[in-house]
């Protein structure tokens, strides 16, 4: 088992509520030259979920499950920017108003952009939510460690789904992930360069068929983990020869140039500590029964 810091982690409950549908008016333009309409980012999405393929649908960023903010009108300030670094992938939500009052959910990921954090509810429970009412977020993996590695960065995990990633020790102070897809460094496109991934996305440019038919990209699911190659997030997100980052898919395919499926940072190193292990089953869904995996009632 990984020693971390987990008894030493700050568990902190942030409120939030659903957030309306974003579209900007008019029409976009995609890589390819050609307008569009569709659904975009936020939202209470009926019928996208983790676990689905994150290709083909008819939209543009689209964000599973509730798209949730603190300050839907003001997503960049306060409360929301808190909301956005203190939530982790696998922290557990629970709805504290409304018709379905004390039913729980999973946090899958945040959009930069959007400013939302996603959290995965049953479909049941999804039909009945409304954008009045109010979430509680237990966040909990901001701070992180790996005790016995310190070069490798932890970022926006909750120790649970740590514990649940089939990650195994290697000779020479490596360890083994299991991924589903490997992307090379020039697939890595909007978000680059930004100052810290405790927030926010980038994106797999999607643009050239080719590279979607060499790496399979077109097969990535929502809450998929990816490993990208000579990627180093440690301190923002940069091109490093040799670095490995892990992260989990948490928005679809996109239209626009130098956009695509939208991932969130796990875990980086600036040197080759992470091997990346191919494993079909390499998904959040599957390890935390939710979404497409979640057992009916």
């Amino acid at each position: 088992m990984l020693k971390t810091n987990e008894d030493r982690l700050v568990e902190l409950s942030m409120q939030c509520k659903p957030g309306p549908p974003r579209i900007r008016p008019g029409w976009k333009v995609g890589h390819e030259g050609k307008p569009f309409i569709l659904p975009s980012i936020g939202g209470i999405t009926l019928n996208v979920q983790v676990g689905d393929l994150a290709f083909g649908l008819a939209g543009d960023h689209i964000e599973p499950g509730v798209s949730c903010s603190a300050n839907a009108e003001k997503p960049f300030e306060f409360p929301n920017n808190s909301l956005q670094l203190l939530s982790c992938i696998g922290n557990e939500a629970i709805i504290v108003s409304g018709d379905v009052k004390g039913k729980k959910g999973t946090v899958t990921g945040h959009h930069g952009g959007s400013e939302h954090v996603m959290v995965d509810f049953s479909k049941k429970v999804l039909r009945q939510l409304t954008y009045d009412d109010k979430i509680i977020i237990r966040t909990r993996g901001q701070g992180l460690q790996l005790i016995d590695y310190p070069d490798i960065k932890l970022f926006n995990l909750d120790p649970g789904l740590l514990k649940k990633m089939k990650i195994k020790k290697i000779k020479g102070k490596t360890l083994k992930v299991p991924v589903t897809t490997v992307v090379p460094a020039q697939c890595m496109g909007s978000g680059l360069g930004s100052a810290h991934v405790a927030a926010g996305d980038y994106d797999v440019m999607t643009s050239d068929p080719e590279s979607v038919k060499e790496y399979k990209l077109d097969r990535l699911r929502f809450g998929d983990f990816v490993a990208l190659l000579d990627h180093d997030n440690s301190y923002g997100r940069a091109f490093v020869r040799g670095a490995v980052s892990i992260g989990v898919v948490v928005h679809s395919d996109c239209l626009l140039a130098g956009h695509g499926p939208g991932i969130s940072t796990l875990m980086t190193c600036h040197v080759p500590l992470i091997e990346p292990v191919i494993d079909p089953d390499a998904n959040i869904a599957n390890l935390l029964k939710i979404g497409t995996k979640r057992k009916k009632a």
